[in-house]
């Protein structure tokens, strides 16, 4: 058996993510320690593999490597694997590693995201691993879930009650069943059969019983949806949603998505189309709480809330714009 085995590459059509995968292998050894520190400084998942019928591997994995990755200050997603689980049952009076002893590694080392049993020799979860090892990197479940906790992190629920807000058309912090659809259809690009939005709703309210109202899915109800998604290993679902509305995977609105190109060339000028007019008027009316046709500084607040800040709060805004006699804009200004 070879001590290092060479560059693999699994390609994108065998993949459930379409991504292509280079695994490298590494060795332990000083005189390798320089190859070592160069590969982790290209990799984007770290797999640590230990034997479960040697208990001197899997101590090396807290006493070495575990500490290795972080004295180099690697910040990776790390995917535990204890391999030759077939030798667990055939070597039935040997110590062998039980999964109940890895859970207090996974509880200090939170970089950690799951760990993984497999037998190489029987073929027995060696895909899952790498699926695992893909989902690690391209839906990670750190930023959005505390394991420690049992809960979602306050990024992520910021996030996702803004992404609430938003579907919530209506301004009466319910979601209906037409906004849900919409919600649906934004996202995954198809709507909830009526069947299936049953579904969800008595789902939550088995479990969450204040999370639905008569009107339809409140906030409550919407994260507690989420919190499951990650609890229950569904996590991509989680970030389709959060990539659909602009998050990256730090959890802050993509630069992309805030500024998106718009290259007008020097002859020319811009200006609102008709459609980019109604949509503002309605925005205008949504937010204007006390209906008096003009914004004030609460409802300006309260429209901005949903983005990184006022625009124009560099510009003497609002008296830049058109105003009412108490100082708010009005809908000409808000044009």
């Amino acid at each position: 058996v070879q001590a290092v085995v060479p560059e693999v590459t699994i390609p994108p059509e065998v993949t459930p993510e379409k991504v292509t995968t280079h695994i490298i292998d590494t060795s332990s050894k000083s005189e390798d320690q320089d190859m070592l520190e160069r590969e982790l400084r290209k990799a984007n998942v770290v797999c640590i593999v230990y034997a479960v019928d040697e208990r001197s591997s899997f101590t090396q994995v807290h006493e070495y490597w575990l500490p290795l990755l972080r004295r180099q200050g690697v910040n990776l997603p790390v995917i535990l694997v204890g391999n030759k689980v077939d030798m667990r049952d055939e070597d039935i009076g040997r110590a062998t590693v039980l999964e109940d002893e890895v859970v207090p590694i996974m509880n200090e080392y939170r970089e950690i995201e799951i760990c993984v049993e497999c037998s190489a020799k029987a073929l027995l979860n060696v895909s899952e691993l790498f699926y695992f090892a893909q989902k690690a990197v391209l839906h990670p479940t750190r930023p959005l879930y505390d394991a420690r906790d049992h809960a979602m992190k306050p990024r992520c629920t910021e996030a996702l009650v803004r992404i609430f807000r938003l579907c919530d058309m209506d301004g009466d912090s319910v979601l209906n069943d037409a906004e849900l659809n919409e919600f649906q259809r934004k996202c995954f690009n198809t709507p909830l059969q009526q069947r299936e939005l049953e579904g969800v709703k008595d789902i939550i309210t088995a479990s969450r019983p204040d999370g639905i109202t008569s009107g339809g899915l409140n906030i409550e109800g919407f994260l507690y949806l989420h919190l499951l998604f990650i609890q229950r290993g569904r996590v991509e679902t989680t970030w389709m949603v959060l990539r659909r509305f602009g998050y990256g995977d730090d959890l802050s609105l993509r630069e992309d998505f805030l500024y998106p190109e718009c290259d007008v060339p020097p002859d020319c000028c811009v200006e609102l189309s008709p459609s980019g007019y109604a949509f503002l008027a309605e925005i205008f009316k949504r937010y204007d709480a006390d209906g008096d046709s003009a914004f004030c500084a609460t409802e300006l607040d309260n429209i901005f809330s949903l983005s990184p800040g006022i625009p124009w709060k560099h510009s003497k805004f609002p008296e830049s714009t058109v105003t009412n006699a108490a100082g708010n804009v009005t809908l000409e200004g808000w044009l």
